[in-house]
């Protein structure tokens, strides 16, 4: 997988898939997850669809440059911000979700793509949002899946969600891959799939077992606050889809979203979680087809 220069401090690794020559799709990752999230198969299945495809690591994660002289504790940060005490959490953050945003628009020129669909799920939703917010003359359309709009009331996790979220998994290789299984707490509860969680966690484990960069991605998503004014603003065509059984963004998320964004649509998933469960893969690139189109 090749590592390319976004910005004077950041590099990241990508992969592509398809034809260069047919419409480019960036893929976006959530909280915490490498781009092995977007499973291969995903991605070569759109992209035999006619769409070019790329998936890359955002900052922190994976083998993408990551931030170790600003360490931050997720407890101390968290306890900052509830407490009140904006400044102790912003001086512990050294960026925000439109540096985030800033790497996947430079990834694409880098690449040589002027305009590009951008597709985010979970927090890379809210990247992606950011990279329409901040250059919507380079994102031909935006799909925001399972994400939210940065406002606290909108898109809540449930209390075994949050749990799992925050409990910090074993350092040892086969006590990580074990404790991958708590994440069917918000998986579809249909199709949630232990084996594939295990799979996947053992496969980025291997890669970039690296969890001190989850403290800053944490904070860049909680000190950048709310896009709900600027999504009332913004003219790019916009698909939100949001699975019916997620517990860590609730599928009120997905729908305010689509409330905000002028001419959004909409498509809430039966039986889909805060996962993509292969099942459902079908659904979900042709909704990406049709309004990549």
């Amino acid at each position: 997988m090749p590592n390319v220069a976004v910005s004077s401090e950041v590099s990241v690794a990508y992969e592509s898939f398809g034809d260069p020559g047919d419409p480019p799709v960036l893929l976006v990752m959530g909280f915490g997850a490498q781009m092995l999230a977007w499973h291969e198969d995903f991605c070569r299945a759109l992209a035999d669809r006619g769409r070019y495809v790329i998936r890359y690591d955002n900052r922190d994660c994976g083998l993408s440059t990551t931030f170790d002289e600003h360490p931050v504790d997720v407890t101390e940060f968290i306890a900052a911000v509830s407490s009140g005490d904006i400044p102790a959490a912003v001086a512990m953050v050294p960026y925000r979700l439109r540096d985030m945003a800033d790497d996947g628009l430079g990834l694409l020129t880098a690449l040589g793509i002027e305009r590009a669909h951008v597709v985010g799920t979970s927090m890379g939703g809210m990247i992606a949002q950011t990279m329409a917010l901040s250059s919507p003359e380079r994102v031909l359309t935006l799909t925001s899946m399972m994400s939210s709009t940065g406002e606290s009331e909108y898109g809540r996790s449930s209390p075994e969600a949050q749990a799992a979220l925050f409990t910090p998994k074993p350092a040892d290789r086969a006590g990580y891959v074990a404790a991958a299984e708590k994440e069917l707490v918000w998986a579809s509860k249909r199709y949630g799939d232990a084996a594939a969680l295990r799979e996947l966690a053992a496969a980025s484990y291997d890669r970039s077992y690296y969890p001190a960069g989850i403290g800053r991605q944490l904070g860049a998503m909680i000190l950048s606050g709310s896009r709900a004014d600027a999504l009332r603003e913004l003219r790019v065509p916009t698909l939100v889809i949001h699975g019916l059984d997620d517990t860590l963004i609730d599928p009120g998320g997905g729908e305010r979203t689509a409330e905000l964004v002028p001419g959004a649509e909409l498509l809430l998933i039966p039986d889909m979680g805060h996962d993509r469960p292969r099942e459902l893969w079908p659904e979900l690139i042709d909704a990406l087809v049709s309004h990549t189109g």
